[in-house]
């Protein structure tokens, strides 16, 4: 598991409010030596730190409107079959292991209330899946974010 640290969360922050910025324009943003922005920038992408530029794009822009969570009770025997035919369904944004009364935790988008129906039925047949609950995204509250937490790490001395 990587540990970032405070040099890494200032660069990461600066990369936030400028997506294309050059190493040189971030080393010289930030006071900081060129070859340390290209070695912190390059630990990243072997140490796979930052996540896939996929997971930038919002499903909507992609014609994808409706977000919805599916939960599911699985057989445990057959968990890892069952997450790996959830691989094989477009529709399936994300899939997390849950505890409680569900398995999985499936984060899923649709065109509409028609093909949300169909999702949730492909869901539904997967082998190993004995029952799920939809519920419909209304909104997105607070999106998906780390800022706070880079900003805590950036602030420490």
């Amino acid at each position: 598991m990587t540990r970032l640290d405070r040099t890494d969360a200032r660069l990461l922050l600066a990369l936030c409010d400028a997506p294309r910025a050059t190493g040189v324009q971030l080393a010289t943003l930030l006071g900081m030596a060129r070859n340390t922005v290209q070695a912190r920038m390059s630990r990243w992408e072997e140490q796979r730190v930052l996540a896939p530029v996929d997971r930038c794009v919002s499903p909507r822009d992609l014609g994808y409107p409706l977000q919805a969570f599916v939960t599911a009770v699985v057989d445990q025997h057959r968990l890892e079959d069952v997450i790996e035919h959830l691989r094989d369904i477009a529709e399936v944004v994300e899939v997390v292991g849950i505890s409680g009364a569900a398995d999985l935790h499936i984060g899923v988008v649709a065109v509409d209330a028609d093909d949300l129906y169909r999702v949730a039925g492909l869901i539904l047949a997967v082998p190993g899946i004995e029952r799920t609950t939809v519920s419909v995204a209304m909104r997105d509250a607070i999106p998906y974010r780390t800022r706070p937490l880079l900003e805590r790490i950036a602030e420490e001395r």
